[in-house]
């Protein structure tokens, strides 16, 4: 427990720090045309780590979150698909990624 903020949070620091608990989210996309997807991709660059070629792992702010949406949304056409999904702190430490090399698929590894 922290105790100039009472909680509980794993990270209270930077609870303090930033004035806003983080989450962890899982962001996935289909986006058909090859220029709106790099672009959807650079966005998210900025926001969190690639876990795969359409999907991110984001430690975002409740703000950070809504400006991340706001910003894709822009690049995204009616055919295009977005998908957020909320992890809890268990979850995200879970997520794991397979690499692929010359001689096929590693073992699987966690993301830290």
């Amino acid at each position: 427990m922290d105790r100039q903020t009472g909680t509980f949070c794993k990270d209270a620091h930077e609870v303090r720090k930033m004035g806003e608990q983080k989450h962890w989210y899982l962001v996935a996309y289909d986006i058909r045309d090859d220029r709106r997807l790099q672009r959807a991709a650079k966005r998210l660059m900025g926001y969190g780590s690639r876990i795969q070629y359409s999907i991110f792992r984001c430690r975002l702010s409740d703000r950070q979150l809504e400006k991340m949406r706001w910003e894709l949304e822009k690049e995204l056409a009616k055919d295009d698909d977005l998908l957020i999904v909320g992890l809890c702190n268990a979850c995200a430490e879970r997520v794991r990624k397979k690499h692929r090399t010359p001689h096929g698929l590693s073992d699987l590894s966690l993301l830290k």
